[in-house]
């Protein structure tokens, strides 16, 4: 039989899969990283005053706790990213979902009864472990999008955390009113109500014709590394995509402390002004991804995206006025529209069969830049707004990811005239 004719009646069935995989299926998926999100961001409005009561320290001390329960939760998303992406190519992508569900519901549940530290600690890890299913979200999207749909699919997802990132700092913050650890049980109820949605409406994408059996050494992150390193090209993408994560992380690792420091804002201002840059993310990232990349291509979408973060960056570690904090979030937001573009650049250069080893990977490197991230950027908080400090900066974390992101830029755009040089076509 010829190659022509079996890519044939392999693309006939991926097509029916697309069409199976309705409405309601993608609104579970979406609802699934929302929910992440949610549970990400509800903790960042409390964080300052919840760290400072369980361990009695001042702000800066705070900050320090703050960072390592950043590195704990990024931890386990590196080493189980590589893990859950090819148990999702080899076992399907629903009982991967539905499960860790499930058990994102009772980590929500131990969060809310947490009184120490250790417990928080205990909770953020499991966390962590359940956050490498964004992977499975993002190659669920792959399986069901053409090549020319993944960048505005990978767009919704990132609509999807950024309405998380306004809920969950919203719930945080109004929360917080009645009780510190208030917001866990809502997050638990809604991952629970999705997870029972998800039963109902989800079906597999997973075929015979792509599915991969399971093999622990390339579930290892380093052999998952080696195998997608392998693709052509994609070496200096993933070394952007690192550094693109690194300094975004600035935000979730800093705002709260970077708020409180600079602004005096309380938990209830922290949340809405997260809230306002969550709302601005949704937009760009549901609405603006789309038609950017339709208008100037994947690369050059990035490079817009790579500049116009360098320049929202450099505003926050400048400004000193909340009103013109708050004026500029739409800058920050849409600086947002690379993120999707470079994954559709990179997922075009995947086969079907490796999708979610690639997403698992994509997880991996953003789990090992949530885990630096915190520790950097809260060290550097810490220095410039100690006592006794030099130079009272709070928002020098902020100028940092700027050189980070120009970095990034300067090696996407050499990849870019290297791909040109030789001839290969760019995604």
């Amino acid at each position: 039989m010829s190659q022509i004719s079996v890519r044939t009646r392999a693309d006939r069935r991926r097509a029916a899969f697309r069409r199976k995989a309705g409405r309601a299926a993608r609104i579970f998926v979406l609802l699934t990283v929302l929910i992440d999100a949610t549970g990400m961001g509800l903790i960042f409005p409390v964080m300052p005053d919840l760290l400072e009561e369980l361990t009695g320290q001042n702000l800066s001390g705070a900050a320090v706790w703050g960072g390592i329960l950043g590195t704990a939760y990024a931890a386990m998303q590196f080493l189980f990213g590589p893990v859950v992406g090819n148990l999702s190519d080899a076992y399907g992508r629903r009982p991967v979902m539905l499960t860790a569900l499930f058990v994102m519901t009772l980590d929500y549940v131990l969060l809310a009864v947490a009184h120490t530290v250790t417990l928080i600690l205990i909770g953020r890890i499991i966390g962590g472990i359940m956050a490498a299913t964004h992977a499975t979200a993002a190659a669920y999207m792959a399986d069901i999008s053409t090549p020319e749909e993944k960048g505005r699919n990978f767009g919704l997802i990132g609509a999807a955390f950024g309405v998380g990132f306004v809920l969950g700092p919203v719930l945080g913050s109004l929360a917080s009113t009645i009780d510190l650890r208030a917001p866990f049980w809502i997050a638990g109820g809604l991952a629970f109500a999705n997870m029972v949605f998800g039963y109902f409406v989800l079906p597999e994408t997973v075929t015979r014709s792509i599915r991969r059996p399971f093999s622990w050494r390339r579930a290892n992150p380093l052999s998952s590394f080696s195998a997608v390193g392998k693709l052509p090209g994609i070496a200096p993408l993933l070394a952007v995509f690192a550094l693109f994560n690194l300094a975004g992380y600035v935000y979730p690792a800093v705002w709260s402390f970077f708020g409180k420091a600079r602004f005096g804002w309380d938990p209830l201002h922290i949340g809405l002004s997260l809230a306002a840059f969550g709302i601005a993310i949704a937009f760009v990232q549901g609405v603006l991804v789309g038609p950017a990349i339709r208008r100037f291509g994947p690369g050059r979408t990035v490079v817009l995206g790579f500049v116009l973060e360098i320049a929202a960056f450099v505003f926050y570690g400048f400004v000193t006025s909340p009103l013109w904090a708050l004026a500029l979030t739409p800058l920050a937001a849409i600086a947002g529209l690379g993120g999707p573009a470079l994954q559709q650049i990179m997922s075009n250069l995947a086969r079907d069969d490796q999708q979610g080893e690639l997403q698992g990977v994509l997880s991996s490197v953003a789990a090992i830049a949530m885990g630096v991230s915190p520790l950097i950027m809260t060290a550097i908080f810490a220095f410039f707004t100690r006592e006794n400090t030099l130079v009272y900066a709070p928002g020098m974390p902020f100028l940092a990811a700027a050189a980070m992101m120009l970095v990034a830029l300067a090696i996407f755009v050499q990849a870019r005239r290297s791909r040109h040089r030789t001839g290969e076509r760019s995604s």
